[in-house]
């Protein structure tokens, strides 16, 4: 059966730098195997700007826009992501990175899980219904 798994950017830079692990090797897997692969704008972004130039860039947007992306309202999801984000920070916790709260936000309203290798999503899901993929 397919699940359908929101791969984090830190999971695409883990695969781009051709490293052995088990997120990227189930990432890898997904794309052989023509699994449902999902994006999110934010990641798209990230991965691209961390693109070392203009060939590389081309290179990675050819090939993540091959993949779905799901879509939001920008409004609606910032809105979300700020509300997450304010809810975790009045319980004394501090997300590092912002846009880990807009990722979540977008695999909460898709019903998605996430696959990481960031701490961020490991806080959120311990505090909210945000479900990790387990390997």
């Amino acid at each position: 059966m397919k699940k359908d798994i929101l791969f984090d950017t830190s999971v695409w830079i883990e695969l781009i730098q051709k490293q052995k692990t088990d997120r990227a090797i189930l990432l890898r897997e997904y794309i052989e195997c023509d699994k449902p692969v999902w994006l999110t704008p934010t990641i798209l972004q990230e991965v691209l700007q961390g693109t070392k130039n203009g060939q590389q860039f081309t290179k990675f947007q050819r090939l993540l826009s091959g993949f779905n992306c799901l879509m939001m309202n920008p409004i609606d999801a910032a809105i979300k992501a700020a509300q997450l984000y304010s809810s975790l920070r009045q319980k004394g916790l501090t997300i590092r990175k912002p846009n880990d709260c807009l990722i979540a936000v977008y695999a909460l309203n898709f019903d998605v899980e996430i696959c990481h290798n960031d701490s961020d999503f490991d806080l959120i899901a311990q505090n909210s219904s945000l479900k990790i993929t387990t390997i």
